[in-house]
């Protein structure tokens, strides 16, 4: 193997990477899987696709590596395959951000539903929660929150959030978050607590970039 051969072989390897990031669906995937594994069922639900859609699109990221599976009974599960997988997904994103101006515009468009009330960023979320001025509560699904969450944060999943509203302490802002900056699951439950007359505001950012910033934490269910 000569050199332009070498070259060639590698770099068309960094292409089947690129490729298998190559899809909406795909990329979405990922990040859901960057909150934990899941089973081929509940990543369709979650995005929308059809279970054997689904499962195509994870034999792609299995066959680029970014993920892996495994059995458990008669499901199989799948699961990110490294940090370095979610760290690439992470710098797509960055670049996406600083470099497509599209995608800041319909961020702002639908995220600037919610009466132009600003979210709340993480450190001064941080400290509100240690003053006692906030109750935060976690919508993400119940096995989420229970691998890892905000330290004081209450388990609400979105799903089951219009039916508890009583259980949440009166009088009090409501400090909502979920699993990302493109997480919708907080918007929404900002948007039903303020229907009911509640005060509350979305998390800026999620737990993922909570826990990269070496905030309070909590790995048990509380």
């Amino acid at each position: 193997m000569n050199g332009r051969e070498f070259k060639d072989a590698a770099f068309s390897q960094f292409a089947r990477v690129a490729a298998a990031f190559g899809s909406p669906k795909r990329i979405e995937l990922i990040d859901v899987l960057a909150q934990g594994e899941r089973n081929v069922e509940t990543l369709a639900a979650e995005t929308g696709l059809g279970v054997a859609n689904t499962s195509r699109h994870l034999q792609v990221l299995k066959g680029a590596g970014l993920v892996t599976s495994r059995k458990v009974g008669l499901q199989v599960v799948y699961r990110i395959a490294g940090p370095e997988v979610v760290e690439g997904y992470h710098t797509l994103r960055r670049i996406a951000e600083a470099r497509i101006a599209e995608l800041e515009r319909v961020t702002t468009e639908f995220f600037g539903t919610l009466d132009g009330i600003e979210p709340i960023g993480r450190e001064e979320l941080l400290s509100r929660a240690r003053a006692g001025d906030v109750t935060i509560i976690d919508v993400r699904p119940r096995a989420e929150f229970e691998s890892g969450h905000i330290e004081g944060a209450l388990s609400f999943p979105l799903e089951e959030l219009a039916g508890h509203l009583r259980e949440l302490p009166p009088g009090r802002e409501i400090v909502a978050y979920c699993r990302g900056p493109y997480c919708v699951l907080s918007l929404e439950a900002v948007r039903l607590l303020r229907q009911q007359g509640r005060t509350a505001v979305r998390l800026e950012e999620g737990f993922p970039e909570w826990l990269d910033a070496g905030l309070p934490v909590e790995t048990a269910a509380h």
